[in-house]
């Protein structure tokens, strides 16, 4: 299992560089930006890219309503020229509230919005022409972006019929919210099994998880629990706790001390996760102390 770290926001680009480069010295694999209403992910990773060389950089997630997959693809792919071919295209629908409040577009049917994306994203990633005309897209045109190859594509997958479309129609998943357990039971089999009926290669399954190596469990969490208490009042974040018995989505974190938290991350590993990508919290001794025990583990999981 690769280490990699998710990378929400920050105060500055440089600030943002310093993250991309502090992980990148730790000797991890990857680092991922979130596409929040502050710095542009796809730009962002392009960026920190051409600053930090050998490191994957990548999205996770954008949400595909506000973007055709015509602009789309332009901007990933000159992701991929600008960094040398190691960015990867992490994507989803979004929320409801989100995108029908701020940016008035309909959330109706969202499964069949990304089957019809997706169908038309891949090809015009590969340089193809497309002719397509589904029931929620048109899409027709091509992009053609010198020296870039197609950058994998990953879903944000909730629910069981967007976890086949990971499977059939991307390269695999990026989980949010989700412990190791149901990775283990639910998502990893899901997505596996409809890459293998699709003929697909082995999906790649890249489980997002906040982390903190602290001596205070119970002051991280509950920090975390009012932070955060936002985020299940999301519908699909609220069914996805549902289904796994959870109040909140601070129970999806990882916090301990280093054996409590390297325990945690091998069972994701174990549970069928290709990579892990870890949003570090706390303050910056306990963000230290998070990033050196993945420092650790970079060769061991």
């Amino acid at each position: 299992m690769r280490l990699g770290v998710h990378i929400a926001g920050g105060p500055g680009l440089e600030a943002l560089v310093g993250d991309v480069r502090q992980a990148a010295d730790a000797g991890l694999a990857s680092a991922y930006f979130g596409q929040l209403a502050s710095w542009e992910a796809v730009t962002t990773a392009a960026l920190c890219a051409q600053r930090v060389p050998g490191i994957e950089v990548g999205t996770a997630i954008v949400p595909t309503y506000p973007r055709h997959p015509l602009v789309l693809a332009g901007q990933a792919l000159t992701a991929q020229a600008a960094s040398g071919n190691r960015f990867v295209l992490g994507i989803g629908p979004g929320h409801r509230p989100i995108i029908e409040g701020q940016f008035g577009h309909s959330f109706d049917r969202p499964a069949r919005h990304i089957r019809e994306y997706l169908t038309a994203l891949r090809p015009l990633l590969h340089g193809e022409d497309v002719d397509f005309q589904g029931e929620t897209l048109t899409v027709v045109g091509r992009v053609d972006v010198p020296g870039a190859s197609a950058p994998p594509v990953l879903l944000a997958a909730l629910a069981p019929m967007l976890l086949r479309l990971a499977g059939e129609l991307a390269d695999g998943t990026i989980t949010v919210w989700t412990g190791a357990r149901h990775l283990e039971e639910t998502i990893t089999p899901a997505v596996t099994a409809a890459a293998a009926a699709a003929g697909r290669p082995a999906p790649r399954i890249v489980a997002g998880v906040l982390a903190a190596v602290t001596d205070d469990r119970p002051g991280a969490l509950q920090t975390l629990s009012e932070q955060l208490s936002f985020a299940a009042e999301l519908p699909s974040y609220r069914a996805l706790l549902d289904r796994q018995g959870l109040t909140g989505v601070h129970e999806t974190a990882v916090v301990g001390d280093e054996r409590e938290v390297e325990r945690e991350i091998r069972r994701f590993a174990a549970a069928g996760a290709t990579d892990l990508l870890v949003g570090l919290f706390g303050d910056e001794p306990t963000r230290k102390r998070t990033l050196d025990l993945l420092a650790g583990l970079t060769a061991q999981v």
